[in-house]
């Protein structure tokens, strides 16, 4: 029986993917435990990628927002600037070990594709990249990379021309292909085993934030959710945990990516979660300043610790997150991803209201150089 949690998680999908998700899961159920493909996980991650990363105090945003004292996580100074590089790495062992030579990937915010690439790169393997058109467009040097480091990007203009579509692509590749190919996925979405997969290799972490600090509160942005919940994982029931979706330019369905804001539960991508969806059961477009954000459905860990308010779910809006973005740059000589700029923004709004006392943990999932082109484009910036 497929995983699930609580109600949500299984593996909806179409009769051609049965086949090579049951044996992806077969094979994952005996890596999670062997110790020699998890010491050579570690190996690659501290030798390469560049584990652990620091925790880094920034006390003059706090002194700005009235604060407490804030630490963020530092996954932007990871090898390719961002935390994906964590799970592309995990998987792309596993795609070797299951005898693949070419691997697929969807991604937004093209932290996930360059991730991807790198990964394939290092290990000698073939990568094909799907990304909408949209998020190609408006996440350009992420292109550049994924195609520097010689994967394949395949631009998706169909629907809204943002990652949902990027992942319908990518799924329907590998039902064609799945003999040769290993789909990578990119957050705690899809069917089981991925969520728990994906989950696995981010909860990296959070277990080096707790063996440095004990924090009160942990803050991190959620879009799929894989950077939130690998910081949240070992301080679920132990500290306050917040994760802050894309809030887009309104509350008004379709102007925003945030799914416990007027999304309910459905099937979307092979698995049961909250998702944004119209009366009739169809899936809304998204709206967010930030492409790795703007999806409609949220991962089925994510929804069960909604509901059983383990973790407590907001969100900021664009305006918000951009000068949220603005402000960590010149407080901190830090330029922030717009994805983790949601979460440094709900700081903004309420880290006055934290005790003093308290000690803040904050999951800087990823750096802005990616966003620089578009917001100078727009104007957004000066």
């Amino acid at each position: 029986m497929s995983q699930r949690y609580g109600p949500y998680g299984g593996s909806y999908l179409p009769e051609v993917l049965v086949e090579p998700v049951r044996k992806l899961e077969e094979v994952w159920r005996h890596l999670k435990g062997d110790h020699e493909f998890l010491k050579e996980v570690q190996t690659i991650l501290n030798t390469y990628a560049g584990r652990p990363t620091p925790l880094t105090e920034v006390p003059s945003f706090s002194k700005a927002i009235g604060g407490p004292q804030i630490f963020l996580k530092r996954e932007d100074l990871l090898h390719t600037g961002a935390h994906k590089l964590n799970n592309t790495l995990g998987q792309c062992l596993i795609a070797k070990r299951m005898g693949k030579k070419r691997v697929i990937a969807e991604t937004g915010a093209g932290q996930h594709g360059v991730a991807t690439a790198t990964a394939c790169a290092y290990m000698g393997m073939e990568c094909t990249v799907y990304m909408g058109a949209k998020d190609a467009k408006r996440q350009e040097p992420n292109v550049k990379r994924m195609e520097l480091l010689g994967a394949e990007v395949v631009p998706v203009d169909k629907g809204s021309a943002t990652l949902k579509d990027a992942i319908n692509e990518a799924m329907r590749d590998w039902s064609k292909t799945y003999d040769e190919s290993h789909y990578c996925l990119g957050s705690v979405l899809g069917p089981y085993p991925y969520p728990e997969m994906v989950a696995f290799f981010q909860k990296v972490i959070g277990e080096e934030v707790k063996e440095v600090i004990t924090p009160d509160i942990v803050v991190a942005c959620v879009g799929g959710g894989s950077n939130a919940i690998g910081i949240f994982t070992p301080f679920i029931g132990k500290a306050r945990l917040i994760g802050v979706e894309g809030g887009g330019k309104s509350k008004s369905l379709g102007k925003h990516a945030a799914r416990f804001e007027g999304g309910r539960p459905g099937v979307l991508h092979g698995t049961y979660t909250y998702l944004l969806q119209d009366e009739n059961g169809q899936i809304v477009e998204t709206s967010s300043i930030s492409a790795g954000l703007d999806y409609p459905a949220i991962g089925p860990m994510h929804a069960l610790l909604h509901d059983e308010e383990k973790v407590e779910y907001t969100s900021a809006t664009d305006d918000e997150a951009l000068e949220a973005f603005k402000l960590l740059a010149k407080t901190e000589g830090i330029i922030p991803a717009l994805e983790c700029s949601h979460a440094l923004a709900f700081l903004v709004k309420e880290g006055k209201t934290f005790p003093k006392d308290s000690i803040v943990v904050m999951n800087l999932s990823g750096r802005g150089d990616k966003d620089l082109p578009e917001l100078f484009a727009k104007g957004l910036i000066p």
